[in-house]
């Protein structure tokens, strides 16, 4: 057995590379830019620009967003090795975009570094400008140059260029009137303003951006596009430092230290910026308890419906059972679930349990002994269990029937009878455990359902469990703890799976698994 379980485990190991793989990708590919919501989640998004792209580039490194992606990059001769470096995720995109489109790097990166420079020589500028025209020319003018880092359609490119033209026009040399010189301008531009003129620096301005333009559409390189390369990155990448965590330069735990998925540490949740760990951890007992204890509770009534039911084939037994089991099987979770409530935490009907929650908080002290909150916290999770365990009694109790009929119809069942056996023990001894495999797997299915938990059954009793919380995550965006789900219910899967496969050896000893 235990060289099975070895076995086994070592064949999980690339079904885990897999999951990880597939988990990875989600989170790598889902929309959105975490730098960006993480920021606006700290309450920076009202900060000047200097200050905000430094807590960009800080939260970047945190993340790990400054690395490459895998061990290996497949790309083009055309494309750049270090783009992931550019903090921006549109930007990255355009690029990216821009080097499908003309395929040479050094031109776009030229011509990328032109509208930086010229953007950040525009930021210094406005703090000079002695009218409110001219500082409202300039933010026009910086709004712009932002949209023409996101942008790769030659005519747009085009047309911002010469916005671009005019609005420099006016700031450098302001003559006349900025309706006439700009063409969408903002409306607080006034005619006949003449401030004194602004001076960027040697080689900034409108004309260094139409340069660096013209370069990279007359010396496009398309064919580059077309010629396969590889890059290998090593060990310091976003998908090793997600699984295996990272470290600082002297090997201890740093600032921006993670202990890696393989560890249990998914990151942080953009809602609040706590650890996913955390609120798994908090939620995941109420949904594991609730997940484990309804099976048990719907094995000790189902397996005996089954076996009785398989015993007394025909009779009236057998029909009621049947008939009464898939009744309830076709009642929807959440209108049992409302029935119960309104049946027996009802003051009007019957008030004999709590309508909600798994605890009085005017009452419940942490300082308790086990049995004293086991005590406070069970009539909370009487009507839940119910409801999470009623609609597997029809399914369970048919699988024992099944099972049992189709043992007790085996040679060695009518040679235990021959021998003069008691029906009990025929029954109990010889038959049921061979009768159990049909529903061990079942029994598989408690471990990814803890950690998926139940949306209905958690929100009509109000329970803190992953239900809830999977789904303010879906509402909210929250891919990190998606991802964490996600992984965690794969590698539950697989336990379960393991569990299974042991409990069939214990139930049948006929089952072998050692070659």
């Amino acid at each position: 057995m235990i060289k099975y379980i070895l076995r086994r485990i070592l064949v999980f190991i690339p079904t885990l590379i897999i999951i990880s793989l597939m988990a990875f990708v989600i989170s790598v590919a889902a929309p959105g830019d975490p730098v960006e919501r993480l920021v606006n989640a700290s309450g920076n998004e009202g900060k000047n620009a200097n200050v905000s792209e430094e807590l960009k580039q800080k939260k970047r490194h945190e993340l790990g967003l400054d690395l490459p992606v895998f061990y290996v990059s497949l790309g083009s001769l055309a494309d750049c090795d270090t783009l992931y470096k550019i903090s921006d995720k549109a930007r990255r995109e355009n690029l990216a975009h821009l080097t499908s489109i003309y395929g040479n790097w050094d031109k776009i990166s030229a011509y990328y570094h032109a509208l930086q420079q010229t953007n950040a020589a525009l930021n210094s500028l406005q703090s000079q400008a002695n009218t409110n025209e001219t500082k409202d020319a300039i933010l026009h003018a910086r709004y712009t140059l932002i949209s023409l880092m996101e942008t790769a359609k030659d005519e747009a490119i085009t047309n911002k260029i010469d916005t671009l033209n005019k609005l420099f026009s006016y700031i450098t040399s302001p003559k006349s009137s900025p309706k006439e010189r700009t063409s969408g301008s903002p409306s607080k531009l006034m005619a006949g303003a003449k401030p004194a003129p602004l001076y960027f620096g040697e080689g900034l301005g409108v004309r260094s951006i139409q340069q660096t333009y013209l370069d990279l559409k007359t010396h496009a390189t398309p064919w580059k596009i077309f010629v396969p390369r590889l890059v290998f990155n090593g060990l310091h990448n976003q998908y090793h430092r997600w699984m295996f965590g990272s470290y600082d330069g002297t090997g201890m735990k740093g600032s921006a230290y993670t202990r890696g998925v393989i560890f249990g540490d998914f990151g942080i949740s953009y809602q609040d910026q706590q650890p996913i760990t955390t609120h798994i951890r908090e939620k995941f007992a109420w949904s594991f308890f609730l997940s484990l204890f309804s099976i048990i509770i719907s094995y000790v009534i189902s397996i005996p419906i089954g076996v009785y039911a398989a015993y007394r084939k025909g009779s009236l037994f057998d029909k009621a059972s049947g008939f009464v089991l898939f009744a309830l099987y076709s009642v929807p979770t959440f209108f049992m679930g409302l029935v119960l409530l309104l049946l027996f935490a009802n003051p009007d009907v019957l008030n004999w349990f709590p309508e909600s929650g798994v605890q009085n908080p005017a009452v419940f002290d942490e300082h308790w002994s086990l049995f004293q909150k086991i005590c406070h916290h069970a009539p909370y999770l009487v009507l839940p269990l119910i409801t999470y365990a009623y609609s597997s009694f029809a399914f369970i109790s048919r699988q024992m029937r099944v099972g049992m009929l189709e043992v007790m119809g085996q040679d060695y069942i009518r040679t235990a009878r021959a021998k003069g056996l008691s029906e009990k023990s025929v029954v109990l001894k010889h038959a049921l455990k061979n009768g159990l495999l049909p529903i061990i797997t079942v029994f598989s299915t408690v471990f990814p359902a803890a950690i998926a938990g139940s949306v209905i059954i958690e929100t009509i009793f109000s329970i803190p469990g992953m239900g809830m919380e999977i789904y303010e995550a879906i509402l909210n965006l929250d891919f990190p703890m998606i991802v964490a789900v996600f992984t965690i219910t794969g590698v539950l899967t697989l336990i379960g799976y393991l569990v299974a496969d042991i409990l069939y050896a214990l139930a049948d000893p006929r089952i072998s698994y050692i070659k």
